[in-house]
C-alpha cells in the first residue's frame, strides 16, 4: 500500500542519514553542536559555502542522536553519547577538521541581521511621530491603513494622524507589526548559530560551552521511528 511504501522510504532516508553522519565522524576530527536563532535558508546557505570544507547536519534530532548513539553502550565512538544528549530543540551538527578556536571565533562573531517574522520578538521600541511619512509613496496609503496604521493622504502625502507606536521592545510581533517593520526597513532579527558543545576524536574529549536543556537518556535499540512522526521530537 501507499502507506507502507512511504514508511519504507522514510526509514530508508533515516538509515541513509545515520550512515552519512557516521561517515562524517570517521572522516573529520571534531564535532560541534550548535543551536540556531531566526533560521534563514539563504543565510545558512552562505555559511555552508564558507564552510564547504566541513559538514552540516540540521533537523531530525532523533535520527542524528541515533547515529551518534544515545547511550554509552550504543555510542559510535567514545563519548559521542554526550554529544547526542545536546541534540534538543532547534539545533544541528557541524563536523569539521577546523580547530576549536577557529570554530568558536567564527560563529561567535557571526550575526546576520534580518527582518523579524510573525511571532518574533521586537528588539527595540519603534515609535512614529505624527505628520508626513515621506518614506512611503501615496499608493501605499491603503495598505498601511489595512495594517492598522492611522494614516490618510494629505496633499498627496501619506500622513500619520497621531503619534503611533509600531511595537514595544519585547513584544511578540503580530503579522501586521512584522510587515510594518519590514516596510520601514527595521531589522529586528539576527540569524545566529551558537556553538553549545564540542567533541574531539583524537582523545574523545567532550566539552559543554553553554548551559542547555539536554535530551533524556533512553535506549533506542534499532528503532528509527516510522515515516510520519516528528523526527525533531525528543521522544
Amino acid at each position: 500500500s501507499l502507506t507502507r511504501v512511504e514508511k519504507k522510504n522514510g526509514l530508508e532516508t533515516k538509515a541513509a542519514l545515520v550512515d552519512k553522519v557516521r561517515s562524517a565522524v570517521d572522516n573529520y576530527a571534531r564535532i560541534f553542536v550548535f543551536q540556531y536563532e531566526n533560521m534563514r535558508n539563504a543565510k545558512l546557505k552562505t555559511v555552508r559555502e564558507t564552510w564547504s570544507h566541513s559538514k552540516f547536519f540540521i533537523g531530525k534530532n532523533r535520527v542524528l542522536a541515533k547515529a551518534l548513539g544515545n547511550t554509552e553502550a550504543e555510542e559510535y565512538q567514545d563519548n559521542l553519547h554526550l554529544v547526542s544528549r545536546c541534540l534538543k530543540n532547534e539545533c544541528g551538527l557541524l563536523v569539521t577538521n577546523q580547530s576549536q578556536d577557529e570554530v568558536i571565533e567564527y560563529f561567535s562573531n557571526m550575526a546576520e541581521p534580518d527582518f523579524a517574522r510573525t511571532g518574533g520578538v521586537a528588539a527595540d521600541t519603534v515609535e512614529l511621530q505624527q505628520g508626513p511619512l515621506d518614506m512611503f509613496g501615496h499608493s501605499m496609503e491603503p495598505q498601511l491603513r489595512q495594517l492598522g496604521m492611522p494614516v490618510q493622504l494629505v496633499r498627496g502625502k501619506v500622513t500619520l494622524l497621531t503619534d503611533w507606536t509600531v511595537c514595544t521592545k519585547g513584544d511578540v510581533l503580530t503579522s501586521e507589526q512584522a510587515r510594518i517593520l519590514k516596510l520601514l526597513g527595521h531589522q529586528h532579527a539576527e540569524f545566529k548559530l551558537n556553538i553549545v558543545s564540542g567533541w574531539s576524536k583524537v582523545d574523545g574529549k567532550f566539552e559543554l560551552f553553554k548551559d542547555i536543556e539536554m535530551r533524556e537518556v533512553k535506549n533506542s535499540g534499532d528503532d528509527l521511528g516510522s515515516g510520519g512522526e516528528n523526527d525533531n521530537s525528543d521522544e
